[in-house]
């Protein structure tokens, strides 16, 4: 027995809870379970029980065995006072001058419910419940993705409210610092993210009618224009970049973007001209992009190609190759909407307590199609629907943060395979 699941027990009555009494042979019925406190004191908080004929209210601690209690020094804690229940899976020591009665767990809980959760808890599988899938309704499944989703959104508010106190609550600025990130995919999304807060908004806007000084700018802060370059093209931009250091006082990032076991179609070079090519047809992109009504519009929005150098060139150093233009895919499209336009539009609206962002945000992911992965076609293969990128990033957040810790009781589905 693990205290967690004793907490989950007793929260949700996964007992048999008729004809109770305490270890004194005392009657008793449980009003309320009161609130689970994540804090120091008891475990849980505002309960209300009747012992005998007297109605209590107040705090209940839980224990794995009642010597806990002096185990964990709650006889001198001021924060156990209003104890009006301990309730323990095994009653083995008695508690001198205790002023609150004891209730024993393990006579009244359902032996299969303590096979289903070590199963769970062995289980070495994709995920643990995988035998049980779909294990609830269909319904249940879209509330939980629903709330899975929101969870997911939130865990990435922290690190734009940190870059917004960086940036003076501008979330111009922060977004470019974001899109760049995105563009540089998993590989390269730090360097491109270092790039982007090396080089300011402000003055890529001087620049913004000038395609190749803005390519000139990306490149040079990346460190791709420091090596001895021979075609006339990446001259030009080493000149340009050069001139331009030197005006602004930038200094390169000292981290290179990384080219290995990469198809040419997404090396760092073309990822920085279609970044160029963005920038350079934008007006007030952010603001945008947060009053866009749909999937559509926001796509539409980032259907750029990188300039004509670009059609038979991979790198500023290889040779001419077959005339193709290299314009940013549909894939690639979807991956920055999904990691950095919805995040940042619901960021957006949550911090601003606006829920009109927050709606639409969710609503542009249910208009995406499913991101295709190996963890996305395995919750497939075990029966779990996914059909947008709602879906998806839900069972996403779902494997990583509850299935990969184990964290069972703490989700929707393993909650209904225990209570079964």
């Amino acid at each position: 027995m693990q205290e967690r699941l004793l907490q989950f027990i007793w929260q949700f009555q996964y007992f048999n809870t008729k004809n109770l009494q305490t270890t004194n042979a005392e009657n008793l019925v449980i009003l309320d379970v009161g609130q689970l406190n994540k804090n120091q004191g008891a475990d849980f908080l505002e309960a209300k029980i009747k012992v005998g004929n007297t109605i209590l209210a107040g705090n209940i601690e839980l224990h794995i065995k009642s010597s806990d209690w002096f185990l964990h020094k709650h006889d001198d804690d001021k924060n156990y006072q209003n104890i009006i229940l301990h309730v323990v899976w095994e009653d083995d020591k008695q508690i001198p001058n205790a002023k609150f009665p004891t209730l024993e767990l393990q006579s009244l809980v359902a032996s299969s419910m303590l096979k289903n959760y070590e199963i769970l808890m062995n289980s070495s599988i994709f995920v643990p419940c995988e035998k049980y899938l779909p294990a609830i309704s269909s319904l249940q499944w879209t509330v939980w993705k629903d709330r899975l989703l929101v969870e997911r959104l939130e865990r990435k508010s922290y690190e734009i409210e940190q870059l917004l106190q960086q940036t003076k609550q501008d979330w111009s600025e922060v977004f470019w610092r974001m899109l760049a990130k995105s563009f540089g995919s998993k590989t390269n999304a730090d360097v491109f993210f270092q790039m982007a807060s090396s080089l300011p908004l402000n003055i890529l806007a001087k620049h913004k009618n000038q395609l190749n000084t803005l390519e000139a700018l990306l490149f040079g802060q990346c460190g791709l224009l420091e090596d001895d370059v021979e075609n006339d093209y990446a001259k030009m931009l080493q000149r340009e970049y050069r001139y331009l250091a030197k005006k602004y006082s930038l200094k390169h990032i000292e981290k290179q973007p990384a080219f290995l076991r990469m198809r040419p179609q997404n090396f760092p070079t073309i990822r920085l001209a279609q970044l160029a090519s963005l920038i350079h047809q934008s007006n007030h992109l952010f603001s945008k992009m947060k009053e866009a009504e749909s999937y559509n519009s926001l796509k539409s929005m980032l259907l750029v190609k990188a300039n004509d150098y670009w059609n038979e060139h991979f790198t500023l150093k290889d040779e001419n190759h077959n005339l193709k233009p290299k314009q940013l895919g549909k894939s690639m499209i979807d991956i920055i909407i999904i990691n950095t336009i919805v995040s940042l539009v619901f960021i957006y609206g949550k911090i601003n307590n606006q829920d009109v962002y927050k709606d639409k945000a969710l609503r542009w992911l249910s208009e995406i199609k499913s991101e295709e992965n190996n963890i996305i076609q395995s919750w497939r293969n075990v029966g779990v629907a996914c059909i947008s990128a709602f879906d998806s990033q839900a069972l996403l957040e779902l494997k990583n943060n509850y299935c990969n810790e184990k964290k069972c009781l703490d989700c929707t589905v393993g909650n209904g395979i225990l209570k079964k």
